[in-house]
C-alpha cells in the first residue's frame, strides 16, 4: 500500500542539477549497476531518477505528489533519499521505512540530514524535529541514532557508507561482498590484446595476489585468449614466468587482506564461508589450512584492538604517519600501508559511523579508541594546509561529531607534511627541503605558537620569511 503524505512535504523537494550525495555513494560503491533494477521511493522532482536513467540504470521514481501515478514495484536496489526527515509523525516514518524495506530485494540505501546541519535549519521545536517557516518539517538524525533505528526497523545488519548514508541488506551474500568490495577489491587487470599480453597479465596477478586465479576471476577478454592453452601448461608458463620473490609478498598481503576482511565481517557480522565472496573463499582455501584457523586468527587480530600498549606498540613501530602523544596522524595515500591492527581499527570506524566523502588524513587515537577524518583539500598545494572540517567517531560508543572551520578567521594548520606519508611517496622530498628550511631559520622555536595560521604567521614575520610555494624565501620589504 502506497502512502499518503502531507501535501506540504513537497515543498523539501529541492531540484538538482548533479547527483545527490547519496546516489553519487551509492553508485560509487557499484550499488547501482546495469544488471539491477532501482526505485526512488520518494525521488520528489526525480533528478536522480534522470541522471541514472543517463547512466543506463533501469530506474523508477515514486513521489506522493510528483509521481504518484507511478507504481512502486520491488526493486533490487530501493533509494530512500532524505525522506525520513520530512515526515513528522514518528509512526508514519516508521512505516515508510518498513515499506522501502520491503520493496527493496537485494539493499536497501537510506539517506537522511545529520544533526550537524542544524544551524542550516531555521524552525520552531515541533515533535521531535523542527517545523520551518515554510511549513516544512525536519527531524535531524545523529549518525548513530539513523543506522541504529534503521536496524532496529529492518532487522538486518547495516552498514555505514558515509556519514548519513546507510545501507540495509536482504541477505549476508550481498552485505559481505559490499565488504570486501571496501576491503579487499578485486585486483585489476592488464589490457589483454593477444595471447602474449594476456600471459603477461596472468603472470602480474599472480604476483601481487600469491595465487593463480579462477578462471571467472580473470576478465572475459583475457579467459578467451587463454582458453587454447591447457592447465598444466598455464601453470608452467606461470611457474617459468613468474618472481617467486614477488608471489611471496603477494600471498603474504593476500594472507593479511583476508585476515582484516574476516576481522571487519566479526565486527559486524559473520556469515558462513558460503556466503563469503568467491575470490575470498579462494583466498581462505589458498593460504589458511581451513576457514576455522582463518576466522581464530582474525579473531585474535580483532581481540589486539583492545590492548592499549599494542595498539601503540604497532603505531610507534610503524614506519606510516605522524605519531603524537595521543594519536597517530595517517594522509589517505599511505593508509593501507599501515600495520594490519590499525588498518582493522580504521575500518572498524568507518563501517559504524561511515567515512566521509572528503577528507585528507586520519587521525587514530591510542588513548581510548575514536578515529577521525580531517580535510585538508589542499594538502598538495599548500605548504601548510588549513582544515576544512573534521568527523569523528568513539568506537567504545559509536557516538559522532562532527566540526566545520569554514568560517574560522584562525583556523588549525599543518607542519612537516611528509610525516604524514609514507617514505616513498614521490611528494615526500620537496616536504622535506621546505622543513629543513624552516627549522634553520627558526620556525620551529615556539612550537605552542605555530599551529594556528594567526601564530604562524606572526613567527613567519618573527623571522623575516615567507612562502612562495614549497619554497621560503627572505620577505619582501616594501
Amino acid at each position: 500500500m502506497q502512502q499518503t503524505w502531507n501535501s506540504d512535504r513537497r515543498r523539501t523537494a529541492i531540484g538538482r542539477a548533479v547527483l545527490s550525495v547519496p546516489a553519487r555513494q551509492a553508485l560509487a560503491d557499484r550499488q547501482l549497476t546495469p544488471d539491477r533494477t532501482v526505485l526512488d521511493y520518494g525521488c520528489g522532482r526525480g533528478d536522480d531518477v534522470r541522471a541514472l536513467e543517463r547512466l543506463d540504470c533501469t530506474i523508477a521514481g515514486w513521489d506522493p505528489y510528483y509521481r504518484s501515478d507511478v507504481r512502486a514495484e520491488p526493486s533490487s536496489v530501493v533509494l530512500l533519499t532524505y525522506v525520513l526527515n520530512v515526515i513528522e509523525d514518528p509512526a508514519e516514518r516508521r512505516e515508510t521505512l518498513k515499506r522501502a524495506w520491503e520493496l527493496a530485494q537485494t539493499v536497501l540505501v537510506v539517506s537522511a540530514r545529520l544533526t550537524w546541519e542544524k544551524s542550516k535549519v531555521r524552525g520552531e521545536a515541533f515533535g521531535d524535529g523542527l517545523l520551518t517557516s515554510r511549513q516544512t518539517f525536519q527531524h535531524l538524525y545523529g549518525a548513530s541514532e539513523l543506522r541504529s533505528y534503521v536496524e532496529e526497523v529492518t532487522g538486518a545488519r547495516v552498514v555505514s557508507a558515509a556519514p548519513g548514508i546507510v545501507y540495509a541488506f536482504k541477505d549476508d551474500t550481498a552485505r559481505l561482498g559490499y565488504l570486501a568490495q571496501r576491503i579487499v577489491p578485486d585486483a585489476e587487470w592488464l589490457a589483454s590484446e593477444d595471447t602474449a599480453s594476456a600471459i603477461t597479465a596472468l603472470v602480474d596477478y599472480v604476483e601481487r595476489r600469491g595465487r593463480p586465479p579462477r578462471i571467472d576471476e580473470m576478465p572475459r577478454s583475457t579467459a578467451e585468449l587463454l582458453a587454447h592453452l591447457k592447465p598444466n601448461e598455464l601453470k608452467r608458463l606461470v611457474r617459468d614466468s613468474a618472481d617467486s620473490d614477488k608471489v611471496a609478498a603477494g600471498a603474504k598481503h593476500t594472507t593479511l587482506n583476508t585476515l582484516l576482511y574476516l576481522a571487519v565481517e566479526l565486527f559486524n557480522g559473520r556469515g558462513p564461508f558460503s556466503s563469503l565472496p568467491s575470490s575470498v573463499q579462494l583466498d581462505v582455501r589458498a593460504f589458511f589450512t581451513s576457514y576455522k584457523e582463518a576466522c581464530q586468527r582474525s579473531d585474535r587480530l580483532l581481540l589486539k584492538l583492545r590492548d592499549d600498549t599494542y595498539i601503540r606498540g604497532a603505531m610507534n613501530a610503524s614506519a606510516i604517519g605522524k605519531m603524537t602523544p595521543t594519536a597517530l596522524y595517517v594522509h589517505r595515500r599511505a593508509l593501507d600501508r599501515m600495520p594490519t591492527v590499525l588498518r582493522l581499527y580504521e575500518h572498524c570506524a568507518s563501517i559504524a559511523a561511515g567515512r566521509p566523502q572528503e577528507w585528507t588524513v586520519a587521525k587514530l587515537k591510542h588513548q581510548g579508541r575514536a578515529v577521525s577524518w580531517l580535510d585538508y583539500p589542499d594538502f598538495d598545494k599548500d605548504p601548510h594546509p588549513r582544515i576544512v572540517s573534521s568527523y569523528m567517531v568513539d568506537l567504545q560508543s559509536l557516538e559522532t561529531s562532527h566540526m566545520s572551520y569554514a568560517k574560522s578567521v584562525n583556523r588549525p594548520l599543518l607542519h612537516r607534511k611528509h610525516e604524514f606519508l609514507a617514505p616513498d611517496d614521490p611528494d615526500v622530498p620537496r616536504y622535506v627541503r621546505l622543513t629543513d628550511s624552516e627549522l634553520r631559520a627558526g620556525l620551529y622555536t615556539n612550537p605552542h605558537l605555530i599551529g594556528t595560521e594567526n601564530g604562524w604567521e606572526a613567527e613567519l614575520i618573527r623571522c623575516g620569511r615567507e612562502l612562495r610555494g614549497h619554497r621560503l624565501v627572505r620577505r619582501s620589504t616594501d
